[in-house]
């Protein structure tokens, strides 16, 4: 019986001994996984401080494009210089930073890309500011010198309005390029194209290519042939970051959304233009305008749905 009961008593140890390690190595995984949940919650933290800040320097730097827009702005505006295209980008700016919104990497890097952009929009128009006061100095320059009586400056400006309209209408009529046979098409990631319709999933990158009709008549050179893609709402879809910019029509600026410049040699040929937009067409009824010497020589439409 003595015996018997030391083997009981040992057991008993045993089984304590074994509880108490298995309690051990709970405590320890515990432990360890509290430590863990500890350090994936500091670095979210860490992940949406940096985050805030990227914001916050991105609200910074769209107070500072804005306001150097608007420095811009008012100087062209007393110099008689367009400043359409500059309210624009100004209104959208402003528009951007009035969102209280918490921006994703992604949207954060596109607006900063964007931003870059209007950077070197804003020197382009110091350089057209520079140009403005040349012609601003030369002007009242020459009105000082100015002996001709009112009717002689009259009569004049009429004869060069006159030569003006006529050199116009020749030009107009004669020389002006005719874009024809133009088709729009969607590229999907594959490189399979959908023409005149399409849905959002089944384009990368848009698609447009059309034909130079003849103009035995069109002098040869070099020429900016611009394409501007009008949303439903008739705006003009652009990037500055990827290429698009402004141009003179009818004595204002108009937004492009890509341009090509070429050697017209009046031989068919024939010109494709690709834009990846970045980001989902507005369901709805688009439109494709080309332009050439200032002109509309084509338009098309297509159907996002």
């Amino acid at each position: 019986m003595n015996e018997d009961s030391g083997k009981a008593v040992q057991k008993q140890e045993q089984g304590k001994n074994i509880l108490i390690i298995v309690l051990l190595i709970l405590v320890i995984i515990s432990g360890v996984k509290l430590y863990y949940d500890h350090q994936e919650k500091v670095q979210k933290t860490e992940e949406i401080l940096i985050l805030s800040e990227e914001n916050t320097d991105l609200n910074q730097r769209l107070d500072s494009i804005t306001y150097e827009l608007d420095i811009r702005i008012n100087e062209i505006k007393q110099l008689g210089g367009d400043i359409d295209s500059l309210i624009s980008i100004k209104d959208l700016l402003i528009l951007e930073r009035n969102s209280n919104r918490n921006r994703s990497v992604a949207e954060i890097a596109r607006l900063n890309q964007r931003i870059d952009g209007y950077g070197k929009l804003l020197q382009e128009k110091d350089a057209d500011i520079v140009k403005l006061k040349a012609m601003n100095e030369q002007l009242f320059s020459e009105n000082t010198e100015l002996k001709s009586t009112k009717a002689e400056i009259e009569e004049e400006v009429v004869k060069l309005s006159q030569k003006t309209q006529e050199l116009e209408e020749k030009v107009n009529v004669a020389a002006k390029l005719r874009a024809e046979n133009i088709v729009i098409a969607a590229v999907n990631s594959r490189g399979r194209e959908r023409e005149g319709e399409f849905r959002n999933r089944q384009q990368e990158k848009l698609k447009i290519t059309f034909t130079l009709a003849d103009n035995p008549v069109a002098p040869f050179g070099t020429r900016d042939i611009y394409v501007q893609i009008l949303s439903p709402n008739n705006q003009v879809i652009f990037d500055i970051a990827k290429g698009s910019g402004t141009f003179s029509m009818d004595g204002r600026e108009e937004f492009y959304t890509a341009r090509q410049d070429i050697l017209f040699n009046n031989s068919l040929q024939r010109l494709t233009y690709f834009y990846e937009k970045g980001s989902d067409y507005t369901k709805g009824m688009h439109t494709v305008r080309i332009f050439a010497d200032g002109l509309e020589i084509g338009d098309k439409a297509f159907e996002v749905k």
